[in-house]
């Protein structure tokens, strides 16, 4: 028999795969790669995800998200968490997809590396019944690490493979998991991290004035919320403003045909990306913030700051610096 597993790359998902292995099933894996993590943390979840597919010796599929990722996170059927966490939708989501992909390679069941009341929102008995419910895989999700703990999958029933063989681990203590990577030998696994932006105050506070002034949630915005600060000066006017050069770069980047960069022409500082219709005085607004976060600002009383478009120069406009304490009000999330 043929099983797909959701390979994370933790520790966890690769005893979930080793003790199928044990039992005669060849698995694939599958790693979804999430929007609302940082590139570069997406990479190193990515990586842990390939290290451990080499170490079990196994087929890893990486499958990004789709548009129907962001909708469930405007509109959540089971609600948010402590920020705006979908996690139960989430968890939907990704069982869907490992739908999907089951068909395709020809696996009869999905392998997960859940632990029994592991996590308080998405490894409750409830939840977990929900999640197999609404991915429409009744019976075919089986969780080896804590399988004696909960009803036979049809796996278990028509003797695809051996209950007998699989374990009863629940909790958060992780102590059974090491003793099994110590008996398995293994020794490369990244340690439980979190990582999941809309779980962090900060970014929830961004994404939620986003969806408040009818922002479009695209990956491209997902992105931008990543970096730099947000600013609102008014309902239809939004900047963001590098943190430091790299920073900038992105901002650089990302920008669209319909928005306007700014930055200090003679002092070094950041790049401010303005979304919003061509107004005058807000963008003297910009101009001067801008200028506020410009290195030696402080001995200039006024400062030229230079207006882009798609790379072209737009107009120079002489501001006076706005101190960071002044610039605050308009800050989305209270920092700076």
């Amino acid at each position: 028999m043929k099983a797909l597993a959701l390979l994370s790359g933790g520790l966890d998902s690769i005893l979930a795969v080793k003790v199928a292995q044990e039992a005669g099933i060849e698995v694939e894996g599958m790693h979804l790669l999430i929007p609302f993590i940082q590139a570069e943390k997406n990479q190193k979840s990515a990586q842990a995800a390939k290290s451990a597919a080499q170490q079990l010796g196994i087929k890893l599929h990486l499958v990004e998200c789709d548009a129907a990722y962001l909708e469930l996170i405007k509109n959540p059927t089971y609600g948010y968490g402590k920020r705006m966490n979908p996690c139960l939708d989430c968890r939907i989501y990704q069982f869907q997809k490992a739908g999907e992909l089951m068909s395709q390679i020809g696996a009869s069941f999905l392998i997960t590396g859940e632990v029994f009341n592991q996590r308080p929102n998405s490894q409750r008995r409830d939840a977990m019944d929900i999640t197999v419910r609404d991915a429409h895989l009744k019976g075919l999700i089986l969780r080896p690490l804590s399988a004696k703990l909960l009803t036979p999958t049809i796996p278990e029933e028509k003797g695809w493979i051996d209950r007998e063989k699989l374990l009863d681990i629940k909790g958060r203590s992780r102590n059974r998991q090491f003793a099994l990577a110590q008996k398995y030998q293994i020794t490369d696994f990244p340690a439980p991290t979190g990582g999941c932006l809309v779980t962090y105050q900060e970014y929830s506070q961004k994404l939620a004035d986003l969806l408040e002034h009818k922002g479009e949630l695209s990956f491209r915005n997902v992105e931008l919320l990543k970096h730099g600060r947000h600013l609102r000066l008014d309902p239809e006017t939004k900047i963001i403003i590098g943190k430091n050069e790299k920073e900038n770069l992105q901002l650089e980047a990302l920008a669209n045909d319909s928005e306007y960069l700014l930055k200090a022409t003679t002092l070094a500082g950041p790049i401010t990306l303005y979304q919003g219709d061509y107004h005058q005085k807000l963008l003297e607004l910009a101009g001067e913030i801008t200028a506020g976060y410009a290195k030696g600002h402080e001995t200039s009383p006024t400062t030229l700051v230079t207006l882009m478009k798609k790379g072209t120069v737009i107009q120079e406009f002489q501001v006076r610096p706005l101190a960071k304490e002044e610039s605050r009000r308009y800050f989305i999330v209270a920092s700076f």
